[in-house]
């Protein structure tokens, strides 16, 4: 329930601001905003009811879910998201950009999907779900 309300939350926030006065996380996405001003802003220990926390952890979500689509039909595996917990993802990217001041949480992400174990299927079971 308390995921529904921050969801909620979140949708009615980007329905109210303006996207001409929007702080640009909310017009790029969290993944791409510059890692030095957002580490000030996660509170690993305050879970999703911080909202700063929720956004990126949601953001992860979405971005790994498209990974997994390129993963499956290029390499014929996938990651399991159930691995992917908020500690985990918010862990990975404060300790990242806590390092890596001038960079993105994105590559953060982007590493954690190259070292994470993979899940292999059968090429058979493989969808395209933009096939042409």
């Amino acid at each position: 329930m308390r995921i529904l309300y921050i969801v909620m939350a979140v949708l009615l926030f980007g329905s109210l601001a303006p996207i001409a006065n929007a702080d640009p996380v909310v017009t790029k996405g969290i993944g791409l905003s510059n890692c030095g001003k957002l580490v000030k802003d996660l509170k690993p220990g305050a879970g999703l009811d911080h909202m700063p926390n929720a956004l990126l952890f949601y953001w992860v979500q979405g971005y790994m879910s498209a990974a997994n689509i390129y993963l499956l039909n290029e390499y014929t595996n996938y990651v399991d998201l159930n691995t992917a917990d908020e500690g985990k993802i918010l862990k990975t990217v404060v300790d990242f950009c806590k390092a890596n001041p001038d960079k993105t949480p994105i590559s953060a992400i982007d590493a954690l999907i190259r070292k994470a174990d993979k899940i292999d299927v059968d090429e058979k079971d493989v969808f395209d779900p933009w096939e042409q």
